[in-house]
C-alpha cells in the first residue's frame, strides 16, 4: 500500500513538472522615419542621408541579424511628413518560418531578391525623396499626432499562447524626426497650437533672465511658454528621436553664440520638445545637434 501512495505522489509531481508554463519574451524593433523637407536643408548640407543609412545598417545587422538570428519580426518605414510611406520592410509580412529565413538570408526562392535588396532599394528610395521633395512650413507636431493616431505606424504588444505555453511579443516602437528643431510653419495667424519659432523662443528666454532661472524651471512655472500636451494611449510605447536640430544663433565660421549657454536657441528647443514629449506620455526623447 506504501509503494503504491508513493508511486502515485511520484506520478502527481511529474505530471506537473511537465504541464507547467514556459513563458517567453520576445523583444522587436519597429523603426519608423519621417523628415521634414523643410529650407533647413538648403541653409545647410544636410547630413539626413548618412544618418538614415546608419538606421538601415542597426534595422539589418542589430535587429534581423542574418546568419545569426531566426524568426524576427522587427520592421522599418521611411516617410516625408507630408507623405504617405515611401519604403518600407516589415519582417513579420512574410509568414512561415523558412520563407522568412529565405528572405532575411537571401537564399532560396528570395536569392538576389530578399532583405539585402530590399535594404538597397529602401536607401535609393530615401535618396530620390531628397532630391525632389520639398515641403515649406508643416505643422510638424500636429501631422505627428495625427499620423500616430490614425495611420497604422505604431505596433502593439501581442502575446501567443497553446493553453499552458505562452510567448509574450513586445515591440520598441522608435520614431526617428529629422528636422532642424523649430517649429514654424504657415498660417500661423489661423492657429499657433504647436507654433515655436523666434518670438517664442525669445519669450522663454526673457521669462528666465526676469525671473532668474534656469529654461527648465521657467517651463514648469509659466504654461504659457510651453507647447500643449496631446495625450495618446499609444505614446507610452513610443521612443522619439529628435534629429538634425540646428543652431541659429550660432556664428559658424567664429564658432561663437549670439546668447550665453543655458539660453541659446538649441537649448530652448530641447526643453521644449522634452516637456512636451513628457507631458505627452512618450516613453522617451532623443534630441541630437546637427
Amino acid at each position: 500500500m506504501r509503494k503504491i501512495i508513493v508511486g502515485f505522489i511520484f506520478s502527481v509531481v511529474l505530471f506537473s513538472c511537465d504541464n507547467q508554463s514556459q513563458n517567453k519574451y520576445l523583444n522587436y524593433q519597429n523603426i519608423v522615419i519621417l523628415t521634414d523637407m523643410s529650407s533647413r536643408l538648403d541653409n545647410k548640407a544636410f547630413k539626413d542621408i548618412s544618418e538614415i543609412h546608419k538606421i538601415v545598417q542597426f534595422f539589418r545587422n542589430e535587429c534581423v541579424k542574418p546568419g545569426e538570428k531566426i524568426g524576427d519580426k522587427s520592421s522599418i518605414a521611411f516617410s516625408t511628413f507630408s507623405g504617405s510611406v515611401e519604403a518600407s520592410i516589415d519582417i513579420d509580412k512574410i509568414k512561415g518560418l523558412g520563407a522568412k529565413q529565405q528572405f532575411i538570408n537571401s537564399t532560396g526562392e528570395y536569392k538576389g531578391k530578399g532583405l539585402d535588396s530590399q535594404i538597397d532599394f529602401f536607401e535609393q528610395s530615401v535618396k530620390n525623396v531628397y532630391q525632389n521633395t520639398r515641403n515649406q512650413g508643416l505643422d510638424l507636431i500636429s501631422i505627428l499626432i495625427d499620423k500616430i493616431d490614425t495611420q497604422p505606424i505604431i505596433k502593439k504588444n501581442t502575446f501567443l499562447s497553446d493553453g499552458i505555453d505562452t510567448t509574450f511579443i513586445n515591440y520598441d516602437n522608435h520614431i526617428y524626426i529629422f528636422t532642424d528643431g523649430y517649429l514654424e510653419y504657415q498660417n500661423k495667424e489661423n492657429n499657433k497650437q504647436f507654433y515655436f519659432g523666434n518670438d517664442e523662443i525669445e519669450r522663454v528666454r526673457q521669462f528666465c533672465q526676469s525671473s532668474q532661472v534656469d529654461v527648465n524651471t521657467a517651463l514648469q512655472n509659466n504654461r504659457e511658454l510651453c507647447l500643449p500636451s496631446f495625450k495618446n494611449s499609444k505614446n507610452q510605447s513610443i521612443h522619439l528621436h529628435v534629429l538634425e536640430t540646428h543652431e541659429r544663433d550660432k556664428d559658424e565660421k567664429l564658432q561663437t553664440y549670439k546668447y550665453p549657454k543655458g539660453l541659446r536657441d538649441n537649448e530652448i528647443l530641447e526643453a521644449v520638445w522634452r516637456k512636451w514629449a513628457k507631458d505627452s506620455g512618450f516613453k522617451s526623447l532623443e534630441w541630437k545637434r546637427y
